[in-house]
Formats: C-alpha cells, structure tokens, sequence
C-alpha cells in the first residue's frame, strides 16, 4: 500500500495579498455593473501606509478607485485611515484590444483570446466539493477563523492569518488527517496559552469534525510565536500571490497566471474556470474519478489551440473518447465561455477568498452538462 502526505493551504481575508486581490476584484465588479463589456487588468500593492493601484481599464467610467480601495480596506478589518492610495491606471493597449475585439465585430462569439497561456481544471470524487480533501479542510478553517473574529468567539483576534492541512493517502484515497498549522493575527495582550486552545477546540476541531486523525497527528497554533503585527503593515502584498490558494492546491499544474483583478477576456480567469466545470461535469457523470483536463490559447484567437483530458487511469472510457466528447459538448471560445458562465456580470468579488473552486452557488461548479457527456460517449 502506498502511502502518500499531501499538503494544502488557505489565507484569511485579511491577508496582504488576498486583500490586493479583494480590492482587484472589487474594482473589476464596479467596472462590470456599468460596462460589460470592460477589459479590466487591475494589479495592487500594498505595504505599510501605501496601497497602489495599477494596471490597465478600458471602460465607459471608471469607477471612484480610492472610495473601492477604502471600503474594502474596512470591509476586511483594517483602519482605511492608515493607508494612502496611489492610482496608476491606464487603457488597455490598442494592439492587445484589437487583437481581441476586431474578430467579433462580425461575429461576437469569434472574440479573440486576450492572451496566450495554458489553464488547468481539476475535479476529484473525494469529497462532495470535488476538491482534494486538504484544499477543503485548509479553506474550513481560515472561514471558520474570520467567523470567529467576526462573532467574538474569539477575543483579540485580527484580520490576517492562515492555514495548512496535511491528509495522508492510501493508494490516491484521504485516510486521515497528519498535521494543521494556524497562524493567526492578535492582539497584543492576548494570552498566546488561551489562544492555543480556542483555536484549537473553536477551529480546528469543529473543522476536522468525524475526520480521522494520525496517531502521531500535529497540531502548530502560531509556531513563530507572538503574531501581532500583520497585514501590509507586516508584509507586502500583492494581486496574484496566492495561485495554488485560489485553486487546488498544488495537486496539479499550474499554468502560472492569477485570475484576480482579471475581467473574461483575460483565458487566465475564464479558461481556468471552463477548465474546471468541465472536469468537474467529467466526475459528476462518473466518467472518471479523478479529472485533469487543460486548455490552451493564443492571443486573439477564439478557439483554443489545445485541449488534454488526463482522468490518472481511473477513466471509465478512455481520455481519447472523453477528449472528443469534450469538443463535442463543450464550447470554449472565450465569448461564449463568458456567455455561458455569467462572467459578463459583476461576480468575482464572490471569488475571491478561500478558493475558486468548490463553492455551489458559483456556475463553473454546476453539473449541468453530465448528461451530455453521457450521450457524447454513448452511455
């Protein structure tokens, strides 16, 4: 029997870089409900004192940056008082918008790719998320962390933090839980002791609830000690940071670009999602276990250039007959991939933290096309 430890992480809210992203993507959605069709590249940093806004927005108005930048600063638990914001914004160049737009002047759904690149999907049966089990569970607890805060069933925490969750595998399937580490932002009169246990009992153990645990399991609250300094006054962040965070973990490859701050024209954002929810569709008809399918582009080219499908031998038919049922059932233009998946309209603020994926309500996770697969591979 092979035994294998797999390892995933999740940051709070309030870390410094998925703070970068929540303002991206807060930017990107105002852009979205005056202008659905805005080419959005929004980038942030933000270190002590400063946040700075750059990047490329071609839209009908641009929206009140600094007011976006602000609110959100408060929404996620930090003073807006304490930060300058600094806005570098331009239009989207004229070659990257006519290499996109000048094909769908005859016909919309022809919209080219607004850039090059290889997006990966994923989709697994081992929990009811299709997400690999340490994903699920690291994601548990940085929610489960806010809402403490949040709630005040935890005195004296702070907005940034993060976790890590180890699952030993037997042959490919989650067994049990090896280790968690927490890291979490206090207050500085905060008995570090008491706040061991109450992450511990209120956290942790609420999230790993009915799961078992190793015998030699490891639980880390804070290992570095004291964390009361934190969030951009303690570390830089920036949009697009926390890639394996936003999607699975690092349990398959990565294409290398961040979906944050990134309106659907951008293959990075919505090739990665159509990656999924065909993957996700692939395990839901029980055509496979385990999915990794990929899509690749060219700038202003609609169609993709390359699709792959590997289902790791755990197929019911094989990859080729899923591949060509993939073309058949699927239509991965960007413009239709937008059309398709509701990207047109102002929803990546939902995105943003704990994951990209595994979230119901989002339309990349419905299953709705299993049957068609079904039909495409003659079941």
């Amino acid at each position: 029997m092979k035994r294998t430890i797999y390892t995933a992480e999740s940051v709070c809210e309030g870390h410094p870089d998925k703070l970068c992203d929540l303002i991206a993507d807060a930017i990107l959605d105002e852009c979205l409900m005056e202008d659905e069709n805005a080419r959005v590249a929004c980038e942030v940093l933000a270190t002590a004192g400063k946040i700075i806004v750059a990047g490329e927005i071609t839209t009908v108005e641009l929206p009140d940056v600094e007011r976006i930048v602000l609110q959100t600063v408060e929404a996620v638990g930090y003073d807006p008082e304490d930060y300058d914001v600094e806005i570098l914004v331009h239009g989207q160049s004229e070659d990257i918008a006519d290499g996109v737009d000048l094909p769908a002047e005859t016909d919309p759904d022809e919209q080219g790719a607004g850039d090059q690149g290889v997006m990966y999907g994923y989709a697994t049966d081992e929990t009811p998320e299709m997400l690999p089990l340490p994903c699920v569970l690291a994601h548990r607890i940085t929610k489960l962390l806010n809402v403490a805060r949040i709630e005040g069933l935890i005195k004296g925490l702070k907005p940034d933090g993060k976790a890590q969750v180890s699952v030993a595998y037997e042959d490919g399937v989650p067994k049990e839980v090896t280790a968690v580490v927490v890291s979490v932002q206090h207050d500085e009169d905060k008995d570090l002791t008491e706040l061991e246990n109450e992450v511990k009992f209120i956290v942790v153990f609420a999230a790993l609830k009915d799961l078992p645990l190793s015998d030699d399991f490891a639980l880390l609250v804070n290992p570095s000690g004291r964390f009361v300094l934190g969030g951009p006054e303690a570390d830089t962040g920036v949009t697009g940071r926390k890639l394996m965070v936003d999607s699975y973990g690092g349990f398959i490859p990565h294409g290398g670009g961040a979906f944050s701050g990134k309106d659907a024209s951008k293959v990075d954002r919505s090739g990665a999602y159509m990656a999924r929810y065909i993957a996700k569709n692939i395990v839901a008809a029980k055509l496979a276990k385990r999915c990794l399918v990929s899509l690749s582009y060219a700038i202003g080219v609609a169609e993709p250039v390359a699709i792959t499908v590997d289902t790791y031998d755990t197929g019911s038919v094989s990859d080729d007959a899923l591949l060509d049922a993939i073309w058949a059932v699927f239509d991965c233009r960007p413009a239709v991939i937008s059309e398709d998946l509701g990207l047109y309209q102002p929803v990546f603020t939902d995105t943003t933290n704990y994951g990209h994926f595994g979230k119901a309500y989002l339309p990349w996770e419905e299953t709705d096309r299993a049957s068609e697969l079904l039909d495409a591979v003659g079941r």
